[in-house]
């Protein structure tokens, strides 16, 4: 399959689902009333597919990696914030599993497509 646009990532695509999950267990009263986490929690996980975006466009292999650097991060910190909404009992053990694993699976993809970046711009 040939990438064309950004929505043709894999980390990206895996990366909306974390957010669109994200959006979802920030519903509920208790997380929705927890204004600080609820925003941070939500804007980390934005940030992922922002970031993956900007960086697609960056017309630079070099500049592409930086910008799934600071993706990746954000994945770090949208696993952070589930922590601490497991400890205030907002998601359960099953949720909190459930999205971190996704998360570390958007890692994973992100680091692939950061490799390869990586390795193509040895070659040039």
């Amino acid at each position: 399959m040939r990438i064309e646009k950004f929505e043709d990532l894999e980390c990206w695509k895996r990366a909306r689902i974390v957010t669109k999950k994200v959006y979802t267990l920030t519903k509920p009263k208790g997380f929705a009333s927890d204004y600080r986490l609820r925003d941070q929690i939500t804007g980390a996980s934005v940030s992922i597919m922002n970031n993956m975006a900007e960086g697609f466009d960056s017309q630079s292999n070099r500049e592409f990696v930086r910008f799934l650097t600071y993706a990746r991060r954000s994945v770090s910190e949208v696993q952070n914030c589930l922590y601490v909404a497991l400890d205030q009992n907002y998601i359960d053990e099953a949720t909190f599993k459930e999205l971190y694993n996704e998360c570390t699976e958007v890692r994973k993809i992100t680091d692939g497509l950061m490799r390869y970046l990586r390795s193509k711009t040895k070659r040039s």
